[in-house]
């Protein structure tokens, strides 16, 4: 009976491993291809970003769980308005969380971003991006954006590029980086090392399916007026 055990045990142990070691594998593997095939489509310092007709600006809470300024939402807003100020980007479509009335990620990057000088004209608000899926989703169809710059962190930009361009948008991304080192950022980039690989399944397995979409609403921004050439007045007889 012991030896039975024994015998039940290591093999118990050796699926273990075994399923361990294919998850680790798939883990490194599925990152690889996402870092591999998106590489080339983040642009940096911002000074360099691809001009682009609109920028999507990914939502993110303002304030910490410790009650301080969130520096992620601090550099989306700097990089997003510094690209409009540039004329870099005409237009921005803030998509964010706005599950409770309580918390509206759109409603506080539309306000900060007015602060800095964005005309409310320059920005649509997107209350219904709960993900980055979702985002990219309702960018592509409730929005009608085939093409964009994505403003938001290093660690995110490979999968929010992915997905994008794995929709049929044509998308680059333009960092949005913090002054200086930010404490516990291990923590999102281990998240994201997991996100990546859930996002092929999202993808390629079980098809996931955007939150909630609704019915289009085309982003149309309005075409700069062609500036009007001097008119040469006849010369007057005798003027000369």
């Amino acid at each position: 009976m012991g030896t039975m055990v024994i015998k039940w045990i290591k093999r118990t142990l050796i699926a273990l491993g075994a399923a361990l070691l294919l998850a680790l594998l798939l883990l490194l593997a599925g990152n690889a291809w996402v870092l591999a095939q998106t590489r080339t489509y983040i642009e940096q310092p911002l000074s360099q970003c691809r001009a682009s007709r609109v920028g999507v600006v990914f939502g993110t809470s303002n304030w910490t769980r410790s009650g301080v300024r969130n520096p992620h939402f601090h550099a989306r807003m700097h990089s997003a308005a510094e690209l409009v100020a540039t004329g870099r980007v005409e237009h921005l479509l803030l998509s964010g969380d706005n599950r409770t009335q309580a918390y509206n990620e759109p409603r506080a990057m539309w306000r900060d971003l007015h602060r800095r000088g964005v005309p409310a004209e320059k920005m649509t608000m997107d209350f219904a991006g709960f993900s980055t899926y979702d985002t990219l989703a309702r960018a592509h169809e409730v929005f009608q954006l085939d093409e964009a710059v994505l403003v938001t962190q290093y660690w995110h930009l490979p999968r929010a590029i992915y997905i994008a361009r794995a929709m049929g948008m044509e998308v680059t991304g333009c960092l949005a980086e913090a002054p200086a080192p930010i404490v516990g950022e291990w923590r999102l980039r281990i998240r994201e090392w997991l996100a990546r690989v859930a996002t092929l399944g999202d993808l390629y397995l079980w098809g996931r399916a955007p939150y909630f979409l609704g019915p289009a609403e085309p982003i149309v921004i309005p075409a700069e007026p062609a500036p009007v050439a001097p008119v040469a007045l006849p010369e007057t007889p005798g003027t000369r």
